[in-house]
């Protein structure tokens, strides 16, 4: 009888503490604070974007919360390995250099860098090569910074290459006049071109190869990563991703496949 009721109580306590689940659970969502339209600050000071609605949407769904926690971007790998982050929810790249310490939903959405200058200062920039003699400038830690300092030929043609803490400190720069041209993931820099018409714009220049955004988890969180991943594929396979997508962009950019 004794043990009867032990089986009981154990099945008890699975139902009631979700077998295992995530369920009730605090993760740290590492963000980019100034990385518009998918990770920053309204008016207000509060964190929006389509990540963080998505983000929102995820852990809703989870029954968790999610703690918002901004990071330097190029600090990601010790904020992961530390454990002061458990996710990277942030328009981050699926890039081998991350790989090592870091595992990936399957991609959602694709990226491209674009190259941006001051408005009237384009100084016929078609491609790569013209940007011998040029101050080149992008975000630390980005896919930008990566591709040029592993491009070293490339590199060897600038007069300097900077980089910046984060795009909002990188376009101030720029308009500033300290770099030329500034290298920038092409959703941040149509967002910024939407809102500066008069002060940027785009050079027709793609800087490096596509790459695609994913949510990063740390190397053996297999669990959470499977369990996050579930959740948003319902919400693409019901829409929800999509809407989230025509609220930021006016388009779906979500992808629907990997």
């Amino acid at each position: 009888m004794k043990n009867f009721f032990a089986v009981i109580l154990v099945l008890t306590l699975m139902i009631f503490t979700g077998c295992g689940s995530s369920s009730g659970k605090v993760f740290v969502v590492g963000v980019d604070d100034e990385f518009a339209p998918m990770t920053f600050r309204d008016g207000n000071g509060e964190l929006v974007g389509c990540d963080i609605d998505l983000a929102k949407e995820a852990a809703k769904r989870m029954g968790v919360t999610f703690k918002f926690k901004p990071i330097d971007w190029d600090e990601k790998e010790t904020e992961m390995t530390s454990g002061d982050v458990d996710i990277i929810w942030s328009a981050c790249d699926i890039v081998d250099e991350y790989k090592p310490y870091m595992i990936f939903s399957k991609p959602y959405m694709d990226n491209r860098q674009i190259v941006l200058t001051r408005k009237n200062h384009t100084e016929n920039i078609h491609s790569e090569k013209d940007f011998a003699g040029k101050i080149v400038g992008t975000q630390a830690g980005s896919n930008s910074e990566t591709y040029i300092n592993e491009s070293v030929n490339l590199k060897k043609t600038f007069k300097e290459f900077k980089t910046y803490r984060n795009f909002k400190e990188a376009f101030a720069a720029l308009i500033n006049g300290e770099m030329d041209l500034l290298i920038v993931d092409e959703i941040a820099g149509r967002y910024e071109l939407k809102k500066s018409a008069d002060t940027f714009q785009a050079v027709d220049v793609t800087v490096g190869p596509v790459t695609e955004f994913g949510i990063g988890f740390r190397k053996d969180d297999t669990e959470l990563r499977d369990e996050v991943q579930k959740i948003f594929d319902g919400m693409i396979k019901d829409g929800t991703a999509k809407k989230i997508s025509q609220k930021w962009f006016q388009a779906n950019l979500i992808k629907s496949k990997s």
